[in-house]
């Protein structure tokens, strides 16, 4: 049985989008793809119904780029545990009310157990900070954390894999 992954959006945008001008970007865009190539066939890879609203926002061009390529990808049921524990987390996490979308992803991929949230947004998900406290909340409601990363961090070992 394959380990699994949830697919954050963030992840699915440097995928797909040009290369950028900003070298930093431009470095997470081309591991993105070395990853996805290299390492996504080797898990289950799930999605949501908020990865797919946030992916066909924007530019439309992009957005299409997006939603084609999620198609493959199972979702996970936004279900009212899901809401419930996205709540605490905005609460307890101090996630502000612009980045909801983010609570919701933490708590879609904890629900459901997934093994690994993959994820380039370093504020409000793969930030330590806010992996020592989600570890705190889900223990107490007996939910299992995910290991929360991005591409870069869960990239096989060795050239040839």
């Amino acid at each position: 049985m394959k380990e699994t992954i949830y697919l954050e959006t963030t992840v699915v945008s440097y995928y797909t989008s040009k290369p950028s001008r900003d070298v930093i970007v431009l470095a997470h865009q081309q591991i993105t793809r070395d990853w996805w190539d290299r390492a996504l066939k080797k898990y289950d890879v799930f999605i949501s119904q908020i990865v797919v609203e946030e992916a066909g926002s924007g530019d439309p061009e992009a957005a299409g780029k997006r939603l084609k390529i999620l198609k493959e990808f199972t979702h996970l049921e936004l279900n009212p545990m899901v809401e419930k524990m996205a709540q605490v987390y905005k609460d307890k996490l101090r996630i502000p009310p612009k980045a909801l979308r983010d609570a919701v992803h933490l708590a879609v991929a904890s629900v459901h157990g997934v093994d690994y949230l993959v994820t380039w947004n370093c504020a409000h998900i793969a930030n330590g900070e806010v992996i020592k406290k989600l570890m705190r909340i889900n223990e107490a409601f007996g939910i299992k954390t995910p290991v929360i990363c991005t591409p870069e961090e869960l990239m096989p070992e060795g050239k040839g894999e």
